[in-house]
């Protein structure tokens, strides 16, 4: 089994930034490139990879009182994940993401998995920001 972290600070509540993380009209602006998500049957999602032009059919959980998104693989076991903010004081969150590979034949690498983790924190950061500053504005 494989297991990757990374975890990034947000500016804003953690409450604001669990609302736009969880955003299923959102989500797809922050999740890994080549990655989206139909998420209008929650808890059941079909997860579309780009590079392969699969379906997958997969489950979502958004636990809202934790401050908690967990998914994972409906059909299989090779693939679980967890998104959790946490508020860090003055304002400001923190977003860790935590993915879980059963198997060879999904994990994509360290390398690749730290890389796809980050860049879709730093567009949640984005999209934080952009949500902050609507409501600012």
């Amino acid at each position: 089994m494989s297991e990757y972290e990374r975890a990034r600070t947000m500016p804003a509540l953690p409450e604001h930034t669990f609302d736009q993380a969880t955003d299923v009209d959102e989500l797809n602006a922050w999740l890994p490139r080549g990655l989206s998500l139909d998420a209008r049957d929650l808890p059941s999602v079909t997860a579309h990879d780009g590079a392969t032009h699969r379906d997958v059919p997969a489950v979502l959980h958004v636990h809202s009182g934790r401050m908690r998104l967990e998914w994972g693989s409906r059909e299989t076991e090779g693939y679980t994940g967890w998104l959790q903010v946490t508020d860090t004081g003055s304002g400001v969150s923190e977003v860790t993401v935590h993915l879980s590979f059963a198997d060879g034949v999904h994990d994509p690498g360290e390398r690749a998995a730290h890389a796809a983790l980050d860049s879709s924190l730093e567009r949640l950061e984005e999209q934080v920001r952009l949500r902050i500053d609507n409501v600012a504005g």
